[in-house]
């Protein structure tokens, strides 16, 4: 069995997490998410999500491609999980090239196109600006949308 590792905070999960998920489980038998903690994003990362992290956890394993969520507490464990997990491939998105090079003393490490249209920063910045994209069917109001029966 091939087991691959992944690392993330994943909050506001969107079509680009599936991507990535569904990808580096194609590589493998076995994906393990690591999935930063509350505090690792708040003290290490600077970074509040939207979700906390039970909630990302259970979206996560909610996702078919994933087959175990751990919780991601220090930059340093990464050496550690490769080990205990007894992992064949680490996998990141390709805006970490280069970063993850040093564990390939433990195993292979792969970075994966990202989806370049969508990430969770350019979400927040999107609805923080009002920017967002209305579906088919939906007028953009004041603050709001509204339905439009399509059938008028």
């Amino acid at each position: 069995m091939k087991r691959i590792i992944t690392y993330g905070t994943f909050d506001l999960m969107h079509y680009g997490h599936i991507n990535l998920l569904r990808r580096a489980r194609s590589i493998g038998d076995y994906l393990i998410v690591v999935l930063s903690t509350d505090e690792f994003n708040k003290e290490s990362k600077n970074k509040i999500c939207y979700f906390n992290f039970e909630n990302r956890k259970q979206h996560l394993e909610s996702i078919r491609y994933v087959d175990l969520v751990i919780p991601e507490m220090s930059w340093e464990q990464k050496i550690e999980d490769i080990k205990r997990y007894h992992i064949d491939c680490f996998v990141m998105g390709d805006d970490w090239e280069g970063k993850f090079d040093y564990l390939r003393e433990f195993c292979e490490v792969v970075y994966l196109p990202r989806t370049v249209e969508i990430s969770t920063s350019q979400i927040k910045s999107d609805l923080k600006q009002g920017d967002h994209y209305i579906q088919p069917g939906i007028k953009k109001g004041y603050g709001y949308s509204v339905r439009l029966d399509l059938h008028e």
